[in-house]
């Protein structure tokens, strides 16, 4: 765009040129790239609690808790004290040749949250680096190993770990066209493991053989040699808040225990909180990985910081008496800033207990949640802790992209006018709200939810 067709910066914009500039030179993440130009999308202006105001002075519930981060909720002053704090006393220096006192104890909390022998902390900038930082530790591993041909990973469809290449590289199939490139040589996608898609008839149980089989002959078929890593969401959360059915997770361990491939559990959303604990592997879904990554609520979405941890059991096979660099590494690894926010993020969990307040108002918010079932427009509603998933349906025959879209467009705008924000995902909307939200808050947020529906419900065809 040419200098012409720019306005200069003042100091207050007014609300109209916020949103010119937005539009002409603020391209978002997952725009749709015909249109991305002409969206008038929101500004958000300001965060207390739950709550966050647009700039045209509009208060809505904030359902999806920033991108399923923030968990103390917006506003806190002692976050903001203690991240200037920080500024003022070491605003950063080199992660690759010096260490910093919050990184320091930050790297000793997190191995203590972590299960079994997860001692090792490596900080990375997000989720996606810290999903890349397992899969390089694991490339890392089988060179150190002898096994270089050991590297494919394997992932599910719809399982969602991020936008950097390698991260990218296994997240599952969308039904969005998309035109960036995935290196198909790295990784091997099992088929949905959602309950809600198994074949008429069966049994959860019988699912869950089914899901557990579809591993162990991907390991067999692609030979144990040559399969590094088996990369699993407790909950695949950006693909539909997807729970597996029970003792999935476990028995996948155990069949990656067999056959010599790391266990990566992919905490970004499930960890710190979300589902009652520090992290959901071990308390939940009672598994010890080998690794686990992390960030998201790890600061409650104040700064971006991310984490892989790794255990001891993987770091004694990734050291040696010769010298090989780990050379892995971001100029923003472990941030003093950012690990001073996760620090006091931690404090103010653990002082107003609110891992225990999610563990007791957790099972109201899902009872809220199937109280939808009563919709015909509604195909499935799931969820765990403080997720939650509505999926609709249309009538059969008749289900499309746009069609599908239609739905989840809908019940988000109407939403959206009455004071909440959701996220919606094709045919579904999804929500973890802030931690801290009341049960009169979950009644506030639901019962805009059910007038939602109730409308969407006379506006689309569904079936009986």
């Amino acid at each position: 765009m040419s200098g012409a067709h720019l306005k200069s910066v003042r100091n207050s914009p007014t609300v109209d040129e916020l949103h010119e500039w937005d539009r002409l030179h603020n391209l978002k993440p997952w725009s749709m790239m015909n249109t991305w130009r002409e969206e008038d999308g929101q500004i958000i202006d300001r965060g207390d609690g739950i709550y966050m105001w647009d700039s045209h002075g509009r208060r809505m519930i904030d359902g999806p808790g920033g991108m399923w981060c923030v968990q103390i909720g917006h506003g806190r002053r002692e976050m903001a004290d203690a991240i200037s704090d920080q500024v003022m006393r070491l605003a950063y220096s080199s992660p690759f040749s010096t260490g910093t006192e919050p990184a320091a104890i930050l790297a000793r909390r997190l191995a203590e949250f972590a299960p079994g022998d997860l001692n090792t902390v490596f900080f990375t900038t997000g989720g996606s680096t810290a999903v890349d930082t397992a899969l390089r530790a694991m490339h890392f591993l089988n060179n150190r190993r002898g096994m270089p041909d050991k590297k494919i990973v394997i992932s599910r469809e719809r399982a969602y770990h991020g936008s950097t290449y390698l991260s990218a590289t296994v997240s599952g199939k969308e039904r969005n066209r998309t035109r960036f490139d995935k290196e198909n040589r790295l990784v091997h996608f099992l088929p949905d493991v959602d309950p809600y898609r198994r074949p008429e008839g069966m049994s959860i149980e019988a699912f869950c053989d089914q899901k557990v089989d579809d591993l162990e002959q991907a390991i067999l078929e692609l030979g144990p040699e040559n399969v590094g890593a088996f990369i699993a969401e407790p909950i695949l959360c950006s693909g539909g808040v997807i729970v597996p059915p029970p003792g999935y997770h476990k028995r996948t361990l155990e069949i990656c225990r067999k056959h010599d491939v790391l266990y990566i559990s992919d905490e970004v959303v499930t960890g710190f909180g979300r589902l009652g604990h520090w992290f959901a592997s071990e308390p939940v879904f009672d598994i010890v990985p080998d690794m686990i990554t992390c960030a998201k609520g790890l600061t409650s979405g104040y700064l971006p910081l991310g984490a892989c941890i790794i255990s001891d059991r993987v770091m004694e096979q990734m050291t040696g008496p010769e010298e090989v660099l780990f050379s892995n590494g971001y100029t923003y690894s472990a941030h003093p800033v950012s690990c001073a926010a996760a620090l006091k993020n931690i404090e103010i969990m653990e002082r107003e207990n609110v891992l225990g307040h999610v563990r007791e108002v957790a099972p109201y918010f899902q009872e809220r949640l199937r109280s939808f079932e009563k919709f015909p427009i509604v195909g499935d509603l799931r969820g765990m802790g403080l997720l939650g998933c509505i999926e609709g349906k249309v009538t059969e025959g008749r289900s499309s992209l746009a069609l599908d879209s239609d739905f989840g467009t809908r019940l988000d705008t109407i939403c959206e006018e009455n004071g909440l924000l959701l996220r919606p995902l094709i045919n579904m909307a999804v929500f973890s709200p802030p931690l801290i939200i009341s049960k009169a808050q979950i009644d506030a947020m639901f019962d805009i939810i059910e007038d939602a529906l109730e409308q969407v419900s006379s506006e689309m065809e569904v079936d009986g």
